[in-house]
């Protein structure tokens, strides 16, 4: 009898965006090692350039920044950017994988992310984070928040690489960097690994609009595509969050959004909808009213008005009926120069009556499609793709491919939200944790952390550390003057103000303030400890500090959010705010935490679809599984459904 091959308990996420994120951090905390690869110098993919996402308007980077930061501190996540994959040879369990990692000339582990090397920087270029809407140099970090936060040389841009020989040239990012970490005769490097398994999540791409001449993109300077509007409103993006247009800097009075560009156009094979462009446009136009202290006209102008997922019609409504936005069901003819930079929209309505009406910014809503470098990957692996090049997966499961081992999920197998893309990439980890079940726990760290102090009789010493929080917070509270308040609180030794306080060098800089100023109580005062305690405690256990000697003052869902028109009382709210966290911390004591022994056995309630494949998936890892339905029979309301979307029999035989 042949002996089955151990299977290996690693396993290779390509691709760092939402997807590659959420199933990394599922399968590093379920017992596996991951090794996370990454095309650019930093992780985080399309999801950073949000400025808020829906149906909530949460703070985009306030739902990624601690998945960054937990992913970058994980023992058993490997980052490995600026990679891309060569080679991958073996079998489901056993694969040997080839990374190349492209030199970046810079040393991770020296650069401290100071910036002083591009201040210093003669170079400037389009900054494609931003969307081209402003400059960076050719020694640059992705964005603010970036993991790694260490920065990276685009060679190609770079007068250094002219003559590597010739020390005269330019050179003066080195003598700007005291770390010491520029090298620029650093290589390419090969890596090679063994995984069990293999998820692709490498993403999508925005279309280009300029391939349909209709909308004039590239020519007419105020319209611009939904990522570019994107960046306009994001508070890191290249006007601070200020709403202007690209051409005068001035506040358009009336924005239009065009949906449907690049989608559900047969002509240049893109006969799908992109799913997101209907909901991401009502967002958006939202968001601007918001913006805007001055009476935005706002119109949308759509074929079909497709809200289908949790809360969106609501949203929907709210966006008419709150905030006024106009919706129009027309078909769009083309765009033409106005007056002062304006755009004409030529349309017909339902009826066939034809309009042309100026605006002073047009969005247009671009589809979703395959980005080429997944489309050569997926060749490359000998993943099937279907006729729109994105990957093809069975109706029932979403996440298999062709070729065993290998799974897919988010926009790579198809347009998708945030949301469902979150779903599905936990659902592929799942089933990665069928298929290596048995090598559950064999490659994995366990964490070790510093000796706890001892805080017990010491004077209380607190640190308060304000977010700004973008503009979530900083746009109506006066962030420096809370911060400054917080110093004249008794017990506060240390106080400051941090654009973002969840990133990874806020975090950093946290521990260094534990050490160089004895804290031994810490205050946050940024948006809400349901999603961000777990990571601020985390990072005072690093720190040798007891988790518990922690507080959070909510002051963006509490303060900022709900007193927005009211700036200087929101201010002194915030004030109270921190004041009532300062005084709850100083009677904090250390709680210490106790193990106690599990019962690993799963009950499901309901045994439809739902529960009968998450009830299977458990059994699969191992789990005695019970589940309970309070019908006669298993199936749920799937046993109505005859057949599924692509015509496949759905009952059993």
């Amino acid at each position: 009898m042949i002996k089955k091959p151990d299977k290996t308990g690693a396993v290779l996420v390509v691709g760092s965006g939402i997807a590659g994120i959420q199933a990394s951090l599922d399968l590093a905390e379920s017992g596996y090692y991951v090794y996370l690869v990454e095309r650019e110098p930093a992780i985080g993919g399309t999801m950073p350039m949000l400025d808020k996402t829906f149906p909530t308007n949460d703070c985009s980077m306030c739902i990624l920044s601690p998945k960054l930061v937990d992913c970058g501190r994980h023992l058993n996540v490997k980052t490995m950017t600026n990679s891309v994959i060569s080679k991958v040879e073996g079998e489901p369990g056993n694969f040997k994988v080839t990374v190349t990692t492209k030199a970046r000339y810079i040393d991770v582990n020296k650069c401290t992310g100071c910036g002083s090397c591009a201040e210093a920087c003669p170079v400037k270029v389009d900054d494609a984070f931003n969307q081209g809407l402003s400059k960076r140099k050719a020694i640059y970090k992705l964005y603010a928040q970036a993991y790694p936060n260490a920065y990276a040389i685009d060679s190609s841009k770079c007068l250094k690489f002219k003559n590597l020989n010739n020390d005269k040239l330019c050179g003066k990012c080195i003598k700007a960097c005291q770390a010491g970490a520029i090298n620029h005769h650093m290589q390419d490097e090969e890596t090679q690994l063994e995984v069990g398994s293999i998820l692709l999540v490498p993403g999508f791409a925005a279309f280009d609009p300029s391939q349909l001449k209709l909308y004039k993109y590239g020519e007419l300077k105020n319209v611009v595509t939904s990522l570019e509007f994107e960046r306009i409103l994001s508070a890191s993006g290249p006007f601070g969050g200020h709403l202007v247009r690209p051409s005068d800097h001035k506040e358009p009075a009336k924005i239009a959004w065009i949906q449907c560009v690049g989608s559900r156009n047969c002509r240049i094979n893109h006969g799908y909808c992109s799913s997101v462009c209907c909901m991401y446009a009502i967002k958006q136009s939202v968001i601007a009213k918001e913006h805007a202290d001055y009476d935005l006209q706002t119109g949308i102008f759509y074929m079909d008005m497709r809200t289908y997922g949790k809360e969106f019609e609501k949203y929907y409504e709210r966006s008419k009926k709150q905030y006024g936005v106009n919706f129009i069901r027309s078909r769009v003819y083309g765009l033409d120069p106005g007056d002062n930079d304006n755009v004409k929209i030529r349309y017909a309505l339902e009826d066939g009556t034809v309009i042309s009406e100026e605006y002073d910014m047009v969005v247009l809503s671009v589809g979703l499609e395959p980005n080429p470098t997944a489309v050569e990957l997926a060749k490359q692996l000998g993943v099937e793709l279907n006729q729109y090049n994105f990957a093809a997966v069975p109706a029932l499961t979403g996440v298999a491919t062709n070729r065993p081992g290998i799974y897919v999920a988010g926009a790579f197998s198809g347009p998708r939200d945030i949301p469902e893309t979150v779903m599905q990439a936990s659902a592929a980890a799942g089933e990665i944790q069928k298929l290596l079940a048995e090598a559950k726990g064999s490659l994995t760290k366990v964490k070790e952390y510093p000796p706890e102090k001892d805080v017990a009789g010491e004077i209380v010493r607190t640190g308060v550390f304000v977010c700004h929080c973008g503009i979530n917070i900083g746009s109506v509270v006066d962030v420096p003057a809370v911060a400054e308040y917080a110093k004249t609180l008794p017990g506060v030794v240390y106080a400051t103000d941090k654009l973002y306080a969840c990133s990874q060098d806020a975090s950093a800089q946290i521990k260094e303030a534990i050490e160089q100023y004895g804290l031994n109580r810490i205050v946050v005062a940024s948006c809400s400890p349901r999603t961000h305690e777990p990571m601020f405690q985390e990072t005072l256990k690093e720190a040798g500090l007891n988790p518990h000697l922690f507080e959070m003052a909510n002051i963006r869902d509490h303060c900022s959010w709900v007193h927005q028109n009211e700036p200087a009382q929101a201010t002194e709210k915030a004030k109270d705010l921190v004041k009532m966290a300062v005084k709850k911390a100083a009677l904090l004591e250390p709680v210490q935490a106790i193990s106690l022994p599990m019962n690993h056995d799963a009950l499901v309630i309901g045994g439809g679809v739902a529960g009968m494949t998450a009830a299977l998936n458990l059994a699969d890892q191992g789990y005695r599984v019970y589940l309970t339905e309070k019908s006669e029979e298993l199936g749920g309301i799937a046993k109505r459904i005859r057949y599924g979307m692509n015509g496949e029999e759905c009952r059993p035989t």
